[in-house]
């Protein structure tokens, strides 16, 4: 166990946007560094962190580490180490999948209690506290509610083409940053004669296990070692593919288990990547679709694919890839970053994201997209893939449709059957987490978990819904995707349910610091202040369309909250527009609200007033249901709720001048959040890309220097046309804050200008990291959003030595030893005093020293009482001179009593570490400590 808390002072820039003057960056640790032990004011103990973690290595190589009991598998959701609501940096997974490491020089930890593991949005270390079950069980209501009417067109119905399958192995693809080449395999499903040429889908999984062997072994090793063979994750998709195929597509699954094994390297968790090996399968695509003969005998099986028609579909970390490639390809990234020099020969109609991550937040807003959230995913289970459909507001045109489609019931890992127990190569599983108790919406078996192959027949007729609306452009099967409320029968007793925003909508009421609410209040969707936030902390349940990104508080995105009493009408909430807005030509208002898991019965009056102060009662909008939710389950979804807009015209309202909605709740006490508010008409307009300039934030390394200060600055690569917003984020080092900033950005411009000044010297210290990110805002494409200046130390570590002070004592005095440097250092310098048995004689037990002294290096005091050197396996106390100091002594308080004992012995070793984090074993020195008591004769 060990105790974090403030050190050693020292000062970073705070840095400058746009105009700001620049600060300073010592290279040295920021303010509330991690301590160490022998530092003025630290007590140098492991009593404070929680079980599973513990610091390791010493100096520039210090690392913070967390400990699995059993391995962690590898999936899609990003591991993260916290501080509280404080995201402290992505640690690197060891090979056994149980044990997670993140650099620790220059890391604030705070209270270590407040240390956490987190994954989607989940927490998987073993000490999290029990989350309490406020959740209602899913009410009769809430299963039973009447299915949807059928939807004219079911996408899910087979077509006529005959189909016929084939694989393709190319050579593989060096891709930038990645040390192991990356394969270029795929399985191939296409109809054998379909007239003409036909539309392409290209699937791409998301982070799995790459490799398999005898038994459950599993690695993520590549390439393969011996004994072990790929996993076929690219070949999960195939009834997708097959109907697909019988309706005229060409499809083809691509394999990236190369990048699966090395993405954890990547700052981008591998979107780019990914995005690269996706653009070099449409590539060769689009030299077989001009050369047919050199096409392999996979692809010439199939009727020619037809580049300007392309769909892609993404599972988890796959999904951010195709997002990534869609906006590659049409504002093309940076050549240093890109794995695909060549040009752009194809056209991408829609994304199909299922259970996406999408760690940058920032969504291609010109293609039209359908995220699919599982209800019940134990992988990405924070269900961030809602930010596919929110973070398009307003960043462009808003043409393009993006629908979300939750689907109750469904886990993450059976839309591929390659992940799914009974039908996969290798060993799979249900990710659904749970533990002795039986989860009342997602345990299998209950009333709304869905079967592996049900929720493979749902997905399939979803992916094939938005083939046949992005790419063949049948608008009868929009209601499917739009909130409408629809169903396809073929996606069997799957309850889906949608909402969506852009298409003929029009942006009406969106919450935010412009308007002004009444009877309830804007909420920040992301802020740690319970005052402000929509969900405090604390609260029972998640919501997808709050899940945290980098950033607390995060400003820009808002809903409006509320809640009323029991009785049959609850108080109005107003919504009041800054300038009126304009619904002219709309047929309907569209409100996204939410409300809780398992609540029924939700009904709401809406009415609208004009510039002139004309009312407009609008009517009782739907009943609104929560989904079905657990304490284990991200429920707070959004549900669309369409009023028309007959009423008003009739009541001669202004449509053109609309200032203010009015909501009036009906039915019981209650609460709810309002997301947005628009004009919707029915249509699904052409998505006609905006042309726009792309922004990409770098990483520089640089050396400190011995003397001077050099101006460092993050490198920002502008390109593309026209100018656009961005929000820049500053993390302020050494504190909790970030600063944010709205930045206007064109190319060749230097709006984005983070300077970092560097003083250097001849001491050793940390290596710095200032890090930026940025999120686009109007008229932006964001590719590279996180990026940073590292300040490397090029100081030599001093050398440690240690000699004694006090070695031999009477009891109740400290035995005492002196570490000494070779020169003075900005950061503690020292290494571990580890305890041996002794040869010879009596040892020194856990009795005859101080319990304070117990407790602060080693957590605990034993009983009955044991030698030193027996405390525990390899037992072992830090011992550091503080920075700006040559030396510290180190005590060990003995304590006097009155039994009769021979003379004791204390035998250690010192083992300090170089600057790579190398042990190396000092000599071993005694301490002796002798009764005060008089000898009997």
């Amino acid at each position: 166990m060990i105790r974090v808390t403030r050190a050693v002072t020292a000062t970073l820039a705070l840095l400058a946007l746009a105009a700001a003057s620049p600060g300073t960056a010592y290279a040295e640790p920021s303010p509330g560094s991690l301590a160490r032990a022998g530092s003025p004011g630290v007590q140098g103990n492991e009593g404070e962190l929680p079980e599973g973690w513990r610091l390791t290595g010493k100096g520039a190589d210090r690392e913070l580490v967390w400990t699995s009991p059993d391995p962690v598998p590898m999936g899609d959701a990003r591991v993260e180490f916290h501080a509280g609501n404080r995201l402290l940096g992505i640690p690197v997974p060891a090979a056994d999948g149980k044990a997670y490491r993140l650099r620790a020089d220059g890391l604030r930890l705070g209270s270590g209690k407040d240390l956490k593991v987190v994954a989607g949005g989940r927490r998987l270390d073993a000490d999290a506290p029990a989350q309490p079950s406020r959740a209602r069980p899913p009410a009769r209501s809430a299963l039973t509610e009447a299915p949807f009417p059928a939807n004219p067109v079911d996408p899910g119905v087979p077509g006529g083409y005959r189909t016929v399958s084939g694989e393709y192995d190319l050579k593989s693809v060096r891709l930038p940053g990645y040390a192991e080449p990356v394969e270029m395999r795929a399985v191939v499903v296409g109809p054998a004669s379909a007239p003409g040429k036909r539309p392409l889908a290209l699937f791409l999984h998301g982070r799995h296990a790459t490799c398999y062997g005898a038994g459950e072994e599993v690695t993520g090793d590549w390439p393969c070692g011996p004994g072990t063979r790929p996993i076929p994750s690219h070949k999960g998709y195939l009834r997708a593919q097959q109907l697909l195929a019988s309706q005229g597509y060409v499809t083809v699954s691509i394999s990236a288990n190369g990048i699966n094994a090395q993405d954890h390297l990547a700052e981008d968790a591998g979107a780019q990547a990914r995005s690269s090996l996706v653009r070099q399968h449409l590539a060769r695509w689009a030299e077989w679709s001009e050369n047919p003969a050199g096409a392999p005998s996979a692809v010439r099986a199939a009727s020619p694919a037809d580049l300007s028609r392309v769909l892609l579909v993404g599972h988890s970390r796959g999904g951010e890839g195709v997002n990534r490639a869609a906006l590659d390809s049409l504002h093309r990234p940076p050549a240093d970053q890109d794995g695909h020099q060549g040009p752009v020969r194809w056209t991408i109609r829609g994304n199909v994201l299922i259970g996406p991550t999408i760690f940058g937040q920032n969504p291609a807003p010109d293609v039209p997209s359908m995220t699919v959230l599982p209800g019940c995913d134990g992988d990405v289970s924070d269900l961030q893939g809602q930010i596919y459909v929110d973070g398009t507001r307003g960043v462009s045109r808003g043409a393009a449709l993006q629908s979300s489609v939750y689907m109750p019931g469904a886990n993450h890992n059976f839309f591929n059957s390659e992940w799914t127990p009974g039908q996969a190569e290798a060993p799979a599983d249900d990710d659904f987490f749970a533990d002795e108790t039986t989860d009342p919406v997602c345990s299998p078996g209950t009333a709304t978990r869905l079967t592996a192959t049900q929720q493979q027949a749902a997905g399939a007729t979803y992916i094939a819904a938005a083939a046949q609306l992005f790419v063949g452009g049948d608008d009868r099967v929009r209601p499917l995707l739009d909130g409408t409320g629809r169903r396809a029968p073929s996606a069997g007793p799957a309850r889906v349910l949608s909402h969506a925003v852009g298409a003929h909508r029009t942006p009406a009421f969106l919450p935010g610091p412009s308007v002004a609410v009444t009877g309830g209040r804007v909420c920040a969707q992301i802020d740690p202040d319970p005052d402000r936030a929509c969900l405090a902390p604390d609260a029972s349940g998640r919501s997808p369309h709050f899940a945290h990104w980098e950033a607390s508080p995060e400003p820009g995105r808002d809903a409006v909250a509320f809640r009323w009493k029991k009785g049959p009408v609850g108080p109005p909430v107003t919504v009041r527009t800054a300038v009126p807005v304009s619904l002219k030509g709309s047929e309907a208002l569209a409100l996204r609200v939410i409300v809780p898991p398992n609540s029924t019965g939700t009904r709401m009056d809406v009415t609208l007033v004009d510039a002139s102060g004309r009312r407009a009662r609008l009517g009782v909008a739907a009943k609104i249901d929560g989904l079905p939710g657990s304490d284990r389950t991200t429920s707070l979804w959004a549900r669309e709720l369409r009023v028309p807009l007959a009423a008003a015209a009739r009541s001669g309202l202004d449509l053109s001048r609309v200032t203010t909605l009015e909501l009036t709740p009906r039915g019981g006490s209650g609460s709810a959040w309002l997301m947005d508010a628009w004009g919707w008409r029915p249509g699904t307009p052409e998505a006609r890309p905006a042309a726009m300039p792309r922004v990409d934030i770098g990483r520089t390394t640089v050396d400190e220097g011995d003397a001077g200060v050099r101006t460092y600055r993050v490198p920002v690569h502008v390109s593309g046309e026209g100018s656009g917003q961005v929000r820049v984020f500053v993390p302020r080092p050494g504190t909790d804050e970030t600063t944010s900033r709205i930045v206007t950005v064109a190319p060749g411009s230097q709006s984005i200008d983070v300077p970092v000044e560097v003083r250097g010297n001849t001491r050793y210290g940390y290596d710095l990291t200032q890090d930026v990110s940025v999120k686009a805002v109007r008229g932006v494409a964001v590719g590279s959003h996180r990026g940073g200046v590292t300040v490397r130390n090029d100081d030599a570590m001093p050398t440690v030595t240690l000699t004694p002070v006090a070695a031999d004592v009477t009891e109740g005095k400290p035995l005492t030893w002196r570490l000494t440097l070779s020169a003075v250092a900005d950061v503690e310098v020292g290494g571990s005093i580890v305890l041996l048995p002794v040869a010879g004689g009596a040892e020194l037990s856990t009795a005859d020293v101080a319990r304070g002294w117990l407790e602060e290096n080693f957590g605990e005091v034993p009983a009955p009482p044991r030698p030193l050197s027996r405390i525990w396996e390899d037992p072992s106390f830090s011992a550091y001179v503080p920075a700006g100091r040559t030396s510290a002594d180190v005590t060990v308080p003995t304590v006097a009593d009155a039994v009769r004992e021979p003379t004791e012995t204390l035998r250690a070793r010192l083992t300090t570490y170089d600057g790579i984090g190398e042990p190396h074993e000092g000599p071993e020195f005694t301490g002796t400590v002798r009764d005060a008591a008089p000898t009997r004769n």
